[in-house]
C-alpha cells in the first residue's frame, strides 16, 4: 500500500510544482516591459472604447504617453474619444489617435470619419494609421492600389493633424505588402517580448507586450516602447 501512495505523492508533488511554474510564467509574462535604460519612453496603446482608465496613477506609474483607437475605415469610431483625450491630457500624459485602416472602404471617406472624431489639436501626438487584416473585410487589392489609397489617407490625415503619421503594420499585413521599403513614414511594430524585424527598416516604435498588466487600467493593455 505505501508504493501506490508513494507514487501518488510524487505524481501531487510534480503536479503542485507545475502549477507554481506556470504561474510564475504568467505573473512575469503578465507585467514585463523592456528595460527603461534601453527604452526610456514607455506608453500604451487602447485599441478598444471599452477600457477604462484611471489616468493619474497610469502616469503616475510608468505611462509616459497613449495611443487610443479614434477611428476603424469610414463609418466605426469611438464616441467618446474626445473625452478619453481630455482626462488623458488632463493627467499630464501626451496622446495621440489611431485610425484602423480598412480594405474595404474608399482612402477619402477613411480621412473623413478620422478627421470628424479626432480634434486638429497641436498638443497631440503624431497621428497613426494603422495596416492590419480586418475580420470584416476579406478583400486584398493589388499593391499598386492599396499604395494609391493609403497615399491618399496619410496626406489628408496630416493635412488635419499638421504632422507626419506614423504606420503601423501589423506581420502579416506587411508579409503580403512589403510596404516599409516605400513609405517614407516612422514605423511601428508589434512582437511580445522580443524586438520586431519582419520590417525593412528599424522599427521607432514597438509593441512590446500586448496584454500587460498596468496600474490604473481596467484589464490588460498593449505596452508600447519609443527607439531612443
Amino acid at each position: 500500500m505505501t508504493r501506490p501512495r508513494g507514487k501518488l505523492l510524487v505524481i501531487v508533488l510534480f503536479l503542485l510544482v507545475l502549477g507554481a511554474a506556470t504561474l510564475g510564467a504568467w505573473l512575469l509574462a503578465a507585467h514585463w516591459a523592456p528595460p527603461r535604460g534601453d527604452y526610456p519612453v514607455q506608453g500604451v496603446y487602447l485599441d478598444s472604447h471599452e477600457e477604462r482608465a484611471t489616468w493619474p496613477t497610469m502616469h503616475a506609474t510608468g505611462v509616459d504617453f497613449a495611443y487610443l483607437l479614434a477611428t476603424t475605415g469610414s463609418d466605426a469610431r469611438d464616441p467618446d474619444f474626445q473625452r478619453r483625450l481630455a482626462a488623458a491630457q488632463n493627467a499630464n500624459v501626451r496622446v495621440g489617435a489611431v485610425h484602423r485602416f480598412d480594405l474595404c472602404r474608399l482612402a477619402g471617406d477613411q480621412a473623413g470619419n478620422f478627421i470628424t472624431n479626432v480634434p486638429r489639436d497641436p498638443a497631440m501626438l503624431p497621428p497613426v494609421i494603422e495596416m492590419r487584416f480586418l475580420d470584416s473585410c476579406k478583400d486584398r487589392p493589388g499593391r499598386a492600389l492599396l499604395l494609391s489609397e493609403l497615399s491618399t489617407l496619410i496626406a489628408q490625415i496630416e493635412g488635419h493633424a499638421g504632422k507626419p503619421a506614423i504606420i503601423k503594420l501589423s506581420p502579416d499585413f506587411e508579409a503580403l505588402y512589403d510596404l516599409s521599403p516605400i513609405i517614407n513614414r516612422t514605423i511601428w511594430l508589434n512582437r511580445n517580448f522580443f524586438p520586431p524585424d519582419y520590417a525593412a527598416r528599424p522599427f521607432v516604435m514597438w509593441t512590446a507586450n500586448e496584454s500587460r498588466t498596468i496600474n490604473g487600467l481596467e484589464g490588460p493593455g498593449q505596452w508600447v516602447v519609443v527607439q531612443p
